[in-house]
């Protein structure tokens, strides 16, 4: 059973989720099947970067406790997504000259022209995580999707090149290993939230997965079923608490129960009048303040104006690629931060496009908390990391995809940090 295990780690700044998944067999084959989830207080980590590797282990090491505790499985390996400020995207363009003599385009092909794309001049501090096709050419012929078994003399691939800074990598590698645990992969945590929860309709249409968390808003674009574009946005929900706090003058605690029980992004629903007894917020440590009730049309308005700052910023990412307005499939919302209430209607209006919130759409489970909004980024990356065993293109990464090329720059890592 061990070696049948998948496990995804998702390590965010406020709590880190792990999802375990299953191959058994079927009569088909296997069939990926999901053990469980859990998930622990992250400490050590803030906007996707590891700043005290002690506590970071701590945190780590108390999931995979829990997980051996409540699931009773024992993990070893991990596919792990990465995330932060600090990851770029650049375009890159890769041109080789067909090998065989009948002009036939083969996998070799394919590969070298990959692997010419990664020639740009990455800076010495940043590791490549994924080289991710968007359109080949073949000689003059354009907008080709698969250039396998084509006839030509000439191959050229566009690429969107997803890059980490090195020192990232490293300290997210100590903390893994003091953890006792091996890497299966690094995958850009964007990637693997969008596998989990878009499909190929909504990639050939042309479509945004923005997932909300506490710190930073990670965002992918789909078009044509490749990836167009992605970005990682530094605001996030925890932005909207220290907003409350501030505007209410409260615990930055109960600023977030406030937020979670009563927040709303849409102010205008309600008037002066309408008011938020705090009675059943307060807790021990708070009852020295002196708030008993407040302005809920108050607090919605303190809402609405970081959320309004939050999509006109997703809205500037879509200007950069001329899609303002203009992606047939909407946007998807996924995260802790997409719970908030009204939330999807104010991203309507703001954005001019159809929004909804994001589910799995690829992995049927009675465990209920994978479906949860928090889940889907560590159930992405179980499902990419069983997409890969089977030999299959993970989601959004054609023909050729370097997935394996972080997963090799992570074992070099690796190799320095074991005894």
């Amino acid at each position: 059973m061990k070696n049948q295990l998948l496990a995804g780690l998702d390590i965010g700044s406020t709590e880190i989720r792990l999802v375990i998944g299953q191959l058994v067999q079927v009569e088909n084959g296997e069939k990926l099947q999901i053990v469980g989830a859990v998930s622990a207080p992250a400490e050590g980590i803030s906007k996707g970067t590891i700043n005290s590797i002690e506590d970071a282990t701590s945190s780590i090491s108390a999931c995979l406790e829990k997980a051996e505790r409540l699931l009773g499985v024992s993990v070893n390996s991990v596919w792990l997504g990465i995330n932060g400020l600090n990851l770029k995207c650049d375009r890159s363009r890769g041109v080789v000259a067909v090998s065989r003599s009948d002009n036939e385009i083969s996998q070799d092909d394919v590969n070298r022209a990959i692997e010419a794309a990664q020639a740009l001049s990455v800076p010495p501090n940043y590791e490549i995580l994924h080289v991710v096709p968007m359109e080949y050419k073949v000689d003059n012929q354009q907008a080709v999707k698969n250039p396998m078994g084509m006839t030509g003399v000439r191959l050229e691939v566009e690429t969107l090149v997803i890059q980490s800074l090195s020192n990232q990598i490293k300290n997210m590698a100590k903390a893994i290993e003091r953890a006792n645990l091996n890497i299966d992969d690094l995958v850009f945590s964007g990637l693997a939230t969008a596998s989990a929860v878009l499909d190929n309709k909504q990639k050939e249409l042309g479509v945004a997965m923005v997932n909300i968390g506490a710190t930073t808003t990670t965002l992918v674009v789909y078009e044509e079923g490749e990836l167009l574009h992605s970005a990682v946005l530094p605001v996030g929900s925890g932005l909207i608490t220290a907003d409350i706090a501030i505007g209410l003058r409260c615990p930055i605690t109960l600023a977030e129960r406030i937020k979670v029980k009563y927040g709303s992004a849409k102010s205008e629903q309600f008037n002066k009048k309408d008011e938020i007894d705090m009675t059943d917020l307060l807790r021990e440590e708070d009852l020295h303040d002196e708030i008993s009730v407040i302005s809920r049309k108050y607090v919605a308005e303190i809402i609405e104006a970081r959320v309004e700052e939050i999509l006109l910023r997703l809205d500037g990412e879509f200007k950069k690629i001329n899609r303002s307005g203009m992606l047939p499939a909407g946007v998807v919302l996924v995260g802790g931060g997409a719970k908030l209430v009204d939330l999807v209607e104010v991203a309507k209006k703001v954005l001019r496009l159809p929004v909804s919130m994001g589910a799995n759409k690829t992995v049927p489970t009675v465990v209920d908390k994978v479906n949860e909004q928090d889940y889907l980024t560590a159930l992405g990356l179980v499902v990419w990391g069983e997409q890969f065993r089977r030999g299959q293109s993970n989601p959004g990464i054609s023909l050729g995809s370097m997935s394996g090329s972080l997963a090799r720059s992570a074992k070099k890592l690796w190799s320095i940090f074991r005894p």
